[in-house]
């Protein structure tokens, strides 16, 4: 699943405001009672890269972005936020999700971790 989505420019680690490209969603980690995870939101370095560009992390058009660009593919986009600034990668942007994600993301895929 790809996807180009845009930063303002306006969040706490970044004022860079310019096109990502997403290559891939993946949910790494899903805890046992299913009601917590983490989202990651996968974009080509060539497009984003975090030593010049820093982290999109807080970018709120980037969130809002990624949350309707999820919804239109059946995805719970609304419950899913960004998670803690340590979590952030290189080249994948980490997301809290919570168990409204967790189960859109079981019914659409079958898997909860890929």
């Amino acid at each position: 699943m790809q996807t180009i989505l845009s930063t303002a420019g306006t969040g706490l680690w970044s004022t860079v405001a310019k096109p990502v490209l997403i290559t891939d969603i993946t949910m790494p980690y899903v805890n046992d009672e299913r009601d917590f995870g983490e989202l990651c939101a996968h974009f080509n370095v060539a497009y984003w890269d975090v030593s010049t560009d820093g982290l999109i992390y807080t970018d709120p058009v980037f969130l809002a972005g990624l949350q309707q660009w999820l919804t239109a593919h059946g995805l719970a986009g609304a419950d899913v936020s960004y998670s803690e600034q340590g979590m952030q990668g290189m080249d994948y942007v980490s997301l809290d999700v919570g168990a409204e994600f967790i189960a859109s993301w079981q019914a659409k895929f079958g898997e909860l971790t890929v």
